[in-house]
């Protein structure tokens, strides 16, 4: 059984928990997971499975697509609704959809995070949270993001709460953080703030569109027809250029030939297919000027 799961992670569950039923279900232990969304978070989350665990870290290096709620008035201290407020200030009055594009669209761009202290991050050999949930305040080592698109979508009021809640997209490179980047937005409007929500809604060319939940894999597990659910490697390696090859060299390629780079090609890294099979992934040879060599052949 090889390909890729297209699953609807649902809230309650860690990217691990959703690894490990999916193994059940499948009853294969080969599956890994391509970008770890927090148990308060659904969405999509690809499983790679069999040959496909090959690509996990070519497709967990690609741009997530979010849709989040971020709420103005109470901050916490890991940066969503699941911690404790540690400020608040009431908002008074709403914004209008205008400022909030117009903050929003300042973060447009390769912008600086630090990641929150309830995260997955290492610090001298030691999980953030870890530290976090000691109570312990440790320096965190800041990293460039990107994001490419954000916009504004719906806004909220809460008068009885005293505070003000609104919901955007954003088109991430990986690595990004959306709580922290709802608290930074906060900061930008002057108030202190949470993320309360959030849904990614596309890892690479994996869309919500695509997706089935736990329910209906077990259905097609019932019925025997799992494997129909799986999508082909190429949906997880859309974003990459393409190198399509014939017959002759399709056989070249599987053992792991060196090549002289394609003239049409200017990518560092690209996938090789034939007939819409993906044989492998190669790059530039790192020893050999004008050549080209295999990270991942299947």
């Amino acid at each position: 059984m090889d390909g890729i799961l297209p699953l609807w992670k649902p809230k309650g569950f860690t990217s691990h928990d959703c690894v490990s039923k999916a193994r059940g279900m499948l009853k294969t232990k080969k599956i890994g997971h391509t970008g770890t969304l927090d148990p308060a978070v659904e969405g999509v989350l690809p499983l790679c499975v069999g040959k496909a665990t090959k690509i996990v870290p070519f497709l967990t290096d690609t741009d997530k697509v979010y849709e989040a709620e971020i709420t103005l008035g109470a901050a916490t201290d890991t940066e969503d609704a699941t911690g404790v407020v540690i400020e608040k200030t009431a908002v008074k009055g709403a914004f209008s959809d205008e400022t909030l594009q117009g903050v929003l669209s300042s973060f447009k761009g390769y912008i600086t995070q630090t990641p929150p202290m309830y995260s997955a991050v290492k610090v001298k050999g030691k999980k953030l949270y870890e530290y976090a949930r000691e109570g312990i305040e440790v320096d965190r080592p800041s990293r460039e993001v990107l994001i490419k698109q954000i916009e504004w979508i719906s806004s909220n009021e809460h008068p009885h709460e005293d505070t003000f809640s609104f919901s955007f997209r954003v088109v991430c490179s990986k690595g990004t953080y959306i709580r922290t980047l709802c608290v930074d937005i906060g900061k930008a409007l002057g108030y202190p703030s949470h993320m309360s929500a959030l849904i990614r809604t596309k890892t690479a060319d994996i869309s919500t569109d695509d997706c089935y939940s736990f329910e209906e894999l077990q259905r097609a597990v019932d019925e025997g027809r799992g494997e129909e659910l799986l999508l082909p490697l190429s949906r997880g390696l859309g974003h990459m250029d393409s190198w399509e090859v014939n017959e002759e060299m399709k056989e070249k390629i599987k053992h792991g030939q060196v090549w002289p780079k394609p003239s049409e090609l200017d990518a560092a890294r690209f996938t090789v297919t034939h007939a819409e099979e993906v044989l492998a992934i190669y790059q530039q040879h790192p020893d050999k000027p004008g050549l080209v060599k295999p990270v991942r052949v299947f």
